[in-house]
């Protein structure tokens, strides 16, 4: 006979239900997306470019977002987490890792657009697959910072999944957090706001709006933002008062990422989706213009 463990404090039975299944739904819309992202690149010649190399990388960094909203999804239909302390050592930088990877990635495709339609530079391979693998390796490298003892890994307020541990608030969790927000969302951020700006211009000078140049920072501030600014007031100010349930929102949104990305940077790209179409259905659209960033 199955133990039915109680509902973690703070919380009420529907509540859990409900954020178990926005979890749930979050991770395997997002799983389908991304992993059609994934296959149509695999699978269609026209679509393994240096520039939608990047879009692949965005790609896989949500799909382990997925992977890690399924794994609190399943924790909390539990009700309590099962895989022990180092499960929540190893969910918390798997979680950190994938989300640092997304953004920086996403900062990546900022910059290649920039000179694809600003300074008519056009991207290399080798120059693509190196901004990939220092993606990756950034997000790894302030990933698993907390595991060596400089932030820390914990139980989030549902206690069914793990995070960065803002419920202290000491010298290490402050210092971290601000190098952490620094070089992970405030640089991207900058970085996407400057090219997308100099886009816009480009674009308002010719009169052709070849996509909406303002969608993808809006993306990173409005997914990702409520959760830096629960971590940045953990900085100054105990955020313990603040209700359980409450606290759980920002993270909820934050795995909204990968379904919006999906949209912004695959489905809402011209070339892209022409080339999901020709996965799905064999059928390939017809068309001259052939650059792989035009929306």
């Amino acid at each position: 006979m199955v133990t039915a463990h109680p509902v973690p404090e703070g919380f009420t039975e529907i509540e859990v239900f409900a954020i178990g299944t926005a979890l749930l739904v979050e991770a395997l819309l997002g799983f389908c997306l991304n992993g059609l992202t994934i296959i149509s690149f695999r699978k269609i010649k026209e679509l393994r470019t240096p520039s939608n190399l990047l879009v692949l990388s965005i790609a896989l960094a949500d799909c382990g977002i997925c992977i890690n909203a399924f794994i609190a999804a399943f924790s909390s239909f539990l009700r309590y987490w099962p895989y022990g302390s180092d499960g929540c050592q190893i969910h918390g930088f798997h979680g950190f890792l994938t989300a640092l990877a997304s953004i920086s990635s996403s900062a990546a495709v900022a910059w290649d657009r920039y000179h694809h339609y600003c300074t008519r530079i056009r991207l290399q391979w080798s120059t693509a697959a190196s901004m990939m693998l220092f993606a990756w390796l950034f997000a790894a490298f302030w990933s698993v910072m907390p595991l060596l003892g400089w932030g820390e890994y914990d139980y989030e307020p549902l206690r069914t999944c793990c995070t960065l541990d803002y419920s202290k608030g000491d010298r290490n969790y402050v210092t971290f957090l601000f190098a952490l927000s620094t070089f992970n969302f405030m640089i991207p951020g900058f970085i996407m706001m400057t090219a997308y700006q100099s886009i816009h211009q480009k674009f308002k000078k010719t009169g052709h709006f070849k996509f909406n140049t303002g969608l993808p920072l809006k993306t990173l501030v409005i997914c990702w933002g409520p959760y830096c600014l629960l971590c940045s007031y953990a900085a100054v100010e105990n955020v313990m008062f603040i209700p359980a349930k409450y606290r759980m929102i920002p993270a909820l949104i934050a795995k909204t990422v990968p379904t919006v990305d999906a949209f912004v940077y695959a489905l809402g790209n011209e070339n892209y989706r022409g080339g999901i179409w020709q996965f799905l259905t064999g059928q390939k659209i017809e068309k001259a213009e052939v650059d792989n960033k035009t929306k």
